[in-house]
């Protein structure tokens, strides 16, 4: 049941990449190649950390999905806000936190981005326009679509990046904010990381449509499906539909369809598939798939891939230092920073 269950998944997910990637330049090829590799050996780091218990509670690692962490680094502007769910270290990494206030943040210490009271699914940043993972399954949703209401409220050309996973494309909330969107024409780009399980049980035993952009259909909301171990295929997805939303166009939807090489959680032992459909994704690996390219098409030599390498390794050793050396906030911050009113009479 499972190697069929397995077959017809990988018949569903199947997306042609477009090979125009060669267009681009080399400032582009290393940047994807530098985000990936970061994602990567920081979510490796997290799992040594998890194991060791240094990092408690809930834990969902990016691994394999960094291709869209990339482009949301070419593909859209920094004034673009994004939310996401609560597999995001990957998606705020992207967006410039960097790794010693992320890695503190999963270390529960007061130097993490906020300031140790968020963990691993409650990153946020103001500062880069980064509104955070959501532990609720699909609230991220609606919070996009009021986001989304704001910058065109404000009149900017922003539009907001709301990401989900396959899980959350059945929650209502997901059908209440299209139609508002769509009636509204509001500046959302919602994109499903589609990587086949959810929380543990594929698409196909969840849904008569395997194909997920095709919801989109319902609202007449521009939708296509995108190859999402790909990082020029996923930034060319980005740059086609931020076109379209900055226009007035209203909403776009992207279903990116991507794998995870580990479980839903640290917890999950992922029996539900089998080995040779993981062998067969970890062949698309975009972190090596990149790497090849670039030095097989001489994009760059391979001194200045090991370099780059070399560097981010060193990085996130100095990230996890930091982490495991800073000092857990006082008690006392638990009646901080949960109001805007400072004399809320009701904390003493």
């Amino acid at each position: 049941m499972a190697e069929v269950e397995a077959k017809a998944k990988r018949g569903s997910k199947a997306v042609k990449s477009k090979k125009s990637s060669s267009k681009y330049p080399k400032a582009t090829w290393l940047t994807w190649f530098e985000t990936m590799y970061r994602i990567r050996k920081f979510e490796e780091k997290t799992l040594l950390a998890y194991s060791q218990q240094k990092v408690r509670g809930f834990c969902h690692v990016y691994i394999g999905q960094e291709a869209i962490g990339a482009a949301l680094v070419t593909g859209i502007r920094k004034e673009d806000p994004v939310v996401t769910a609560y597999r995001q270290h990957g998606v705020a990494l992207a967006r410039g936190l960097s790794s010693d206030s992320c890695m503190a943040e999963l270390f529960g210490k007061k130097t993490g981005c906020v300031k140790g009271k968020g963990g691993s699914m409650h990153f946020f940043s103001k500062e880069h326009n980064y509104f955070g993972g959501n532990g609720i399954v699909g609230a991220q949703i609606p919070i996009g679509t009021g986001i989304g209401f704001a910058e065109k409220y404000r009149g900017t050309d922003n539009f907001c990046v709301t990401m989900f996973g396959d899980g959350a494309a059945r929650q209502g909330a997901l059908y209440e904010s299209f139609n508002m969107a769509m009636t509204w024409k509001l500046p959302v780009l919602y994109i499903v990381e589609n990587n086949g399980y959810a929380m543990g049980t594929s698409v196909e035993r969840t849904s008569n449509v395997n194909d997920l952009y095709k919801i989109g259909s319902s609202f007449e909301m521009p939708s296509e499906p995108v190859d999402g171990m790909d990082p020029a295929a996923v930034h060319e997805a980005f740059l086609k539909a931020a076109k379209h939303i900055r226009a007035g166009k209203g909403p776009y939807f992207l279903e990116i369809k991507t794998y995870r090489y580990k479980g839903h959680s640290v917890s999950d032992p992922a029996k539900y598939r089998t080995k040779d459909e993981l062998n067969e994704y970890k062949a698309k690996d975009p972190v090596i798939l990149v790497e090849e390219k670039i030095l097989k098409e001489k994009i760059a030599s391979k001194k200045e891939v090991e370099a780059i390498k070399d560097s981010i390794k060193a990085e996130i050793d100095a990230a996890y230092t930091f982490a495991d050396e800073s000092d857990y906030p006082d008690p006392s911050e638990l009646y901080e920073d949960n109001y805007v009113q400072k004399d809320y009479p009701f904390l003493t």
